[in-house]
């Protein structure tokens, strides 16, 4: 049985490996990731109009640093 468990084990590594790069050369990974890095980018611009609105159009990448640091040391 453990030996047939191997096989098995080897088979579904194989095709799980062929699966995702299916998935990576089909651009859909791509896709994917640039539509994460856009909803982080939008919360990250949400946390900076909340925890400092004035600093919008001035020092928007001091607001960013000021947001962070507010949420890692609250």
């Amino acid at each position: 049985m453990t030996h047939k468990d191997g096989i098995v084990a080897t088979i579904a590594l194989a095709l799980s490996t062929l699966a995702m790069a299916g998935v990576v050369g089909s651009g859909a990974y791509a896709q994917a990731a640039g539509a994460e890095a856009r909803g982080v980018q939008a919360l990250s611009n949400a946390m900076i109009e909340t925890v400092c609105p004035e600093a919008r159009a001035t020092h928007a990448a001091d607001a960013q640093w000021l947001a962070v640091a507010t949420q890692v040391n609250p």
